[in-house]
């Protein structure tokens, strides 16, 4: 009898650990997916604003001819941005790094060309460049949003597989940390202001 009880005791002690690790591993493949699916929201948000990057320098080009080294400048980093890819599996701090200092240089060339078209009334008023520009900030912040989403969700994934006893399951499945967007070098200070 109490060797019968043993087994049954074993063979329930086993049945749970069975189930705590099948339902570990669907929740950390769960969190990854939920991980990737943010990515791709980064992804498509950076897209949109690639997308509106040739109306707006060719809306610009009419009006300010001789500006045309700044809209190249907007055009190749455009293209540079574009061709930096990342494996949502696969995120390392080093491929994040990439990704947002081309991503970095967009927003600073699209910052000079919006500084150029000040300089212009007649396009500061033309109905298709404020549309653009309404549409650029728009996508900015659809940006920062999906950004601030996806550090969320690398975050509650990350504590998740470090977290005893789940990070045992992570070891043995492959889990790995995944990195965050991060502020730029240089936006700790506030911007000097002068007149």
């Amino acid at each position: 009898m109490k060797k019968h009880l043993g087994w049954i005791i074993a063979g329930g002690i086993i049945v749970v650990l069975l189930l705590w690790g099948i339902t570990g591993y669907n929740g950390m493949v769960s969190m990854d997916e939920g991980v990737q699916g943010k990515w791709a929201n980064v992804e498509t948000q950076y897209q949109r604003r690639a997308d509106l990057i040739p109306n707006l320098v060719n809306t610009v080009k009419g009006y300010a001819k001789h500006e045309q080294s700044t809209l190249e400048n907007v055009v190749k980093a455009r293209s540079e941005a574009t061709s930096v890819k990342i494996d949502p599996t696969n995120i390392t701090p080093e491929q994040m790094a990439k990704y947002q200092k081309a991503q970095g240089s967009v927003s600073a060339a699209l910052g000079r060309l919006l500084m150029v078209a000040e300089n212009y009334p007649q396009l500061k008023a033309n109905e298709n460049f404020l549309e653009l520009q309404s549409q650029l900030e728009g996508t900015e912040n659809r940006i920062t949003v999906a950004r601030k989403d996806f550090n969320d969700a690398a975050k509650a994934y990350n504590v998740a597989i470090r977290r005893f006893p789940k990070n045992i399951l992570a070891g043995l499945f492959g889990f790995e940390k995944k990195a965050y967007f991060e502020a730029e070098n240089g936006t700790e200070k506030a911007p000097e202001v002068k007149f």
